[in-house]
């Protein structure tokens, strides 16, 4: 099923758009809890398939990443722990992922935070990143509940 997997700015982990309420997005956390909590205009809010990484060439999608961490991992857990990770371990792990990126735009920070989000997800059983995470044109939760609901 397609679904809007959203990051918003100053709260940790992923959260799946429910629905639209009147002033605000009503969310789920991705995590154990599952708890549901509104979202205001005032929150910084970015749909993961509005994300993409710098690469020397053209900027990759989000999705297309976690497809090729998806494919290093066996579709397991990152055998990295990006906690206790050092900087280097961090880049190297990352040229494995995606030899190309651009290593000037590319911080630890980023590389921490990508692999935090790919266990979250596969943690809750989304896998299938190329489809939902594929970037789509205009706005991304309406063009998503319009093709779930078909």
């Amino acid at each position: 099923m397609l679904q809007t997997i959203l990051s918003i700015a100053g709260k940790p982990g992923l959260y799946k758009l429910v629905t639209r309420a009147k002033n605000s997005l009503i969310v789920e956390a991705l995590d154990e809890t599952h708890k549901r909590m509104p979202v205001f205009a005032s929150d910084r809010v970015t749909s993961l398939a509005d994300i993409a990484m710098f690469t020397e060439s053209e900027d990759m999608p989000l999705g297309q990443v976690l497809a090729k961490l998806r494919d290093k991992e066996d579709g397991k857990e990152s055998s990295l722990n990006w906690r206790k990770a050092s900087g280097k371990e961090l880049t190297d792990y990352f040229a494995e992922v995606l030899p190309d990126y651009d290593r000037d735009r590319v911080h630890n920070s980023d590389i921490k935070k990508l692999l935090q989000w790919y266990n979250i997800l596969v943690k809750n059983g989304v896998t299938n990143f190329e489809e939902e995470l594929a970037p789509t044109d205009g706005d991304n939760i309406d063009d998503r509940q319009e093709a779930a609901a078909e």
